[in-house]
């Protein structure tokens, strides 16, 4: 160490003393050459920072032969002040021929040649380094038996670094040199890369600077991590660049774990190592991107009392704009999409609510279908738009309108400051979990429930139920709730007397500790009734913490009619009795990690009451036990529907009795998140199980 040191400090001292570097590029070098090209490759800078052909037209060389027949190297007049030191010596006791190769050791002995660099503060520890030199041309002086000149190819390692530091060099030599730049250097940091974010790119050149031309073959990743980086082009591969010219690589971190990741993009070429070697890395990071958050059901319109609106009065034909975001619990940003529970009470002509994002045109599609005179809700899922603001569109006549926000799904990581991290959506085997028929509920009563999930219990942070009333006394409502708070002042289902009025909820759960001696907390949930109704709820799907595999999350769409059997978009024709229509998704809408769909399914004038059920076609499965719709005869009914879809984008519809015709407007989609999905091929995991359910003990 202490004698390539000294070393450095007498190159410095006599690059002082040479002529200033002029700020303009210097025509190309010519023989004899005296040159020392240096890439960096996967040795992280370690103990050269920085790859370069260093020839004198871009900084000083200098070189000097000793009587032992070694050669040592400076350069200086680098960016920053930096320089660079380079000794070579032939093993003990002999001369360098030249077309031998020699392995080398930082000091060199008798049976490996010394070679080693430093450069500023940083060296190597002699007794660690190695490699290997490659002899091109060498000269001897017969009297003082110095090196007149000497042309190498090496290769140096500076452990515990295994990475190697490349190049040529030339010493008053007449052998024309192989030599390319790349940049950035000495690594490709993509930084810090959300795990299923926007995806950067980083371009890499290579540029030749050597006399002779570079051929560039095949690239490839690798080292640690080669599957967590992609080529996104090559404009390198396959062609010859001649001194002066350059092509670039193009390269894509796959964030799919938390955590570091390493690789090398290696191009093979005609130099003596064979290839450049470029390191890349990047840290992946978890996001809140696409979690859902429940929160305890808050109202943000009325138009009966005039809240969220200009003034009270029922909602005429034509949309009015709806503030959601810091309203109700809503951050003012960050948010994605709302969960909303819309009611309509009142209307006076047969009509349809529609709810998108503003400012955008009015689609075609349907949030909410009913008769005149109808008293119902419907659960709706709906992207935010501009100044955080949804349009209610009412195609025709007046109506009462009510809007309470359940949830939100998060848009970016803004939340998570204030709220910490959301829930992933859990599909499950759908059951049934109350069903109260025959005996009923009196008015103004609750059932309580708990739902027994196994170990994963205590994750669950929502449920998601379809819940109908069916056929209730009297003109009322259903309130769900985790029933561990006070009572609620909004609704989850609203219902005329004897009709059957289906909705779905995401209902935020309680927590009971101990329940029919279970040995993990399960989630809790109540429904209460303001009039005498059958009841009926099914669970089809779950909100969890975040921590368990194979989470969804969410991605809001604007509105989009995928299927209308009245018009033949998506299926043609009526279901008939029994019947099990395939629906397949169109591009538009379904993306390739696509599980699940978010729709509004519309039944229109069933021929008889009927129930409805919708699951993923292609997929293996039975049809389930549990429904989506239970329309009366003659009704037009609207409900939320999580629809899962196989593996040809496709979800099954099967009509029970009679016929109707069927609507499907999608509203967003829900993808498997590889930051906690169970392998990294995205492959998916089973679904929770209801082990038992039942009223806490």
């Amino acid at each position: 160490m202490r004698k390539i040191r000294t070393l450095l400090g007498a190159f410095v001292a006599g690059a002082c003393a040479l002529t200033v570097l002029p700020g303009v590029a210097l025509a190309a070098p010519t023989a004899p050459y005296t040159v020392l090209t240096v890439d960096v490759g996967d040795a992280y800078g370690k103990p050269v920072k920085q790859s370069g052909v260093h020839d004198g037209t871009n900084s000083t060389v200098t070189g000097r032969a000793y009587g032992t027949g070694g050669v040592s190297m400076g350069v200086s007049g680098l960016p920053g002040g930096s320089t660079i030191a380079m000794w070579i010596t032939p093993p003990v006791g002999q001369s360098f021929t030249a077309g031998q190769t020699y392995q080398t050791s930082g000091s060199g002995n008798s049976t490996h040649a010394g070679l080693d660099m430093s450069s500023d503060s940083t060296a190597c520890n002699g007794a660690y380094s190695y490699g290997s030199l490659t002899v091109r041309e060498i000269a001897y002086d017969a009297g003082t038996g110095a090196a007149t000149a000497f042309a190498a190819a090496y290769e140096f390692h500076c452990s515990p670094n295994a990475g190697a530091v490349t190049g040529e060099l030339r010493w008053n030599s007449n052998l024309a040199y192989v030599g390319v730049t790349s940049f950035p250097t000495p690594v490709v940091d993509f930084g810090r890369v959300a795990i299923d974010g926007t995806v950067p790119t980083a371009t890499v050149t290579f540029t030749v600077k050597g006399t002779l031309p570079s051929t560039f073959d095949v690239a490839r990743i690798s080292g640690a991590n080669p599957s967590s980086f992609s080529i996104v082009s090559n404009g390198c591969s396959g062609r010859t660049f001649t001194p002066g010219n350059f092509c670039r690589v193009t390269l894509a971190p796959k964030a799919l774990r938390w955590g570091d990741y390493t690789a090398n993009l290696e191009l093979v070429d005609n130099s003596a190592y064979g290839k450049r070697v470029v390191p890349l890395k990047f840290t992946a990071y978890d996001t809140v991107i696409g979690m859902y958050y429940p929160l305890a059901p808050q109202r943000l319109m009325d138009t009966r009392t005039g809240l969220g609106v200009v003034e009270p009065g029922p909602l005429g034909t034509g949309s009015v704009n709806l503030q959601v975001a810091g309203r109700g619990g809503v951050p003012a940003s960050g948010v994605g999409s709302v969960v909303l529970n819309v009611t309509v009470t009142g209307p006076t002509a047969n009509s349809f609510l529609t709810l998108y994002p503003y400012p955008e045109a009015t689609p075609t599609a349907s949030s909410i279908n009913f008769p005149a005179g109808w008293l119902g809700s419907n659960n709706v899922t709906v992207k935010v738009g501009a100044e955080g603001k949804v349009s209610i569109y009412n195609r025709s006549g007046t109506t009462h309108v009510v809007v309470d926000v359940v949830g939100f799904y998060a848009a970016s990581d803004t939340v998570k400051s204030s709220l910490g991290w959301g829930g992933q959506y859990q599909s499950v085997e759908p059951t049934r979990l109350i069903d109260t028929r025959p005996t009923g509920l009196v008015a103004k009563s609750s059932i309580d429930s708990y739902v027994d999930f196994g170990p994963s219990s205590p994750h669950v942070k929502a449920l998601v139920l379809n819940i109908t009333a069916v056929k209730p006394v009297k003109s009322g409502f259903l309130s769900a709730s985790s029933g561990d708070g006070p009572a609620l002042t909004t609704s989850t289902v609203n219902y005329g007397a004897g009709k059957v009025v289906p909705n779905l909820a995401f209902v935020r759960t309680g927590k009971c500790t101990n329940c029919n001696n279970l040995p993990y907390a399960v989630p809790t949930f109540s429904i209460y009734t303001s009039e005498a109704t059958n009841m009926v709820v099914d669970l089809v799907g779950v909100i969890d913490d975040g921590s368990l595999p194979d989470g969804l999350r969410f991605t809001p769409l604007s509105p989009t009619r995928i299927a209308d059997s009245r018009s033949g978009l998506g299926t043609s024709g009526a279901l008939g009795a029994g019947e099990t229509r395939k629906i397949t998704a169109p591009s538009t809408v379904v993306a390739a990690t696509t599980e699940a769909l978010a729709m509004n399914v519309t039944a229109v004038a069933p021929t008889k009451d009927t129930v409805i059920t919708v699951w993923p076609a292609d997929a293996d499965m039975a049809k389930p036990g549990a429904s989506n719709l239970n329309p009366a005869a003659g009704q037009i009914v609207s409900n939320a529907v999580m629809g899962g879809i196989g593996p040809q984008d496709a979800f099954n519809v099967h009509n029970l009795t009679g016929s109707l015709d069927l609507v499907a407007d999608v509203v967003g989609r829900f993808y498997l998140y590889s930051g906690t999905a169970s392998t990294t091929a995205l492959a998916g995991g089973q679904p929770l199980t209801v082990r038992g359910t039942g009223a806490p003990d």
